[in-house]
């Protein structure tokens, strides 16, 4: 189980299109060959997204390959995948997304200390173009200023 602990799939891309406001950590229903397959890191969360269905939350487009060592009761990759939260939470949540339009995205697929595969979701508002232009002037003067630094230090 100690390898089970490394496995921490990130959405790289949604820190640049999207602004964080609320985080949770969400549990996943999953069949026995998804979660195999997430604990060898055979998972993307990248287009991924989440949205209400009967008043429960479903993961969409996250893409668990399928297990190497199953037979036909292999799962399908491309499956809804409900998420498991509080009822208050989620009842915060689905108010939050009809009332302001805001969007739930998943941040990071991991497997906890008990081995469950847990999700970090966020609610999240869409960044307008002026806004990733910001976050990309500071990004390279970031850069600029930690090359400046290593030079000076060299």
């Amino acid at each position: 189980m100690k390898n089970s602990n490394t496995i921490n799939i990130k959405n790289r891309k949604a820190k640049f299109e999207y602004e964080f406001l609320d985080k949770y950590i969400a549990g996943i229903q999953l069949a026995g060959t998804e979660i195999k397959a997430i604990r060898q890191g055979k998972a993307s969360i990248a287009e991924s997204f989440c949205e209400f269905q009967n008043h429960e939350l479903f993961v969409i487009n996250m893409h668990v390959e399928e297990y190497s060592h199953a037979t036909h009761f292999n799962h399908n990759p491309k499956s809804e995948r409900k998420l498991l939260l509080q009822k208050r939470e989620l009842r915060k949540l689905e108010k939050e997304v009809k009332n302001s339009g805001l969007t739930i995205i998943p941040l990071r697929l991991f497997i906890n200390d008990r081995g469950l595969a847990k999700i970090q979701i966020t609610l999240a508002k869409g960044k307008k173009i002026y806004d990733k232009r910001e976050t990309i002037k500071n990004r390279e003067s970031k850069r600029k200023l930690d090359r400046i630094k290593k030079e000076f230090n060299s």
